[in-house]
């Protein structure tokens, strides 16, 4: 059988049965060289570093308690916790136990809080200050988990989801 011809001609003639990479093995070691070099980039400490580099776009990331997007999320969530509560007093953060957030188009911040029953009535404004129950009858704590879905540029908040349980 013949070959066609391509119109070029290989520097290294091509013996039968010989594999391309035994006729090079400057290839070999390069190709062995940069896989080497690339995996040790990827699992080196500095990589790990860059908190930047080594997240997942669109992944779930823990945030700063103090941070304005987690503090308004949490404003918004204990506002609606209080307007379907049937509880006569109000009810606001002991601590945040955990604050997490995702870029989406908008901001989902997923919160961890513990709450507790204020001795403040919900027709009283300044929910900020009031002091929580020390009485034992009236004490209530819970812990909820609530999911706030924020379109900064536009203002608009949502609960997607909330759940809590008695503390």
């Amino acid at each position: 059988m013949r070959r066609a011809r391509t119109g070029r001609r290989s520097k290294t003639p091509m013996r039968k049965g010989e594999p391309t990479m035994a006729r090079s093995p400057r290839i070999a070691l390069l190709l062995m060289a940069t896989l080497a070099l690339a995996l040790a980039v990827a699992v080196s400490p500095a990589a790990s570093a860059n908190p930047s580099k080594s997240r997942l776009l669109g992944g779930l990331e823990d945030a700063d308690v103090n941070e304005e997007g987690v503090q308004q999320a949490l404003s918004f969530a204990l506002s609606e916790y209080n307007k379907a509560s049937n509880d006569a007093f109000h009810s606001r953060a002991m601590r945040v136990v955990r604050a997490r957030k995702q870029v989406v188009a908008g901001m989902n911040y997923f919160l961890d809080v513990e709450i507790g029953r204020t001795t403040c009535t919900k027709s009283q404004p300044n929910l900020a200050s009031c002091p929580f129950h020390d009485q034992p009858r009236l004490r209530k704590k819970a812990l909820c988990s609530f999911q706030i879905y924020t379109v900064p540029w536009t203002g608009r908040s949502s609960m997607v989801k909330s759940s809590c349980q008695d503390a």
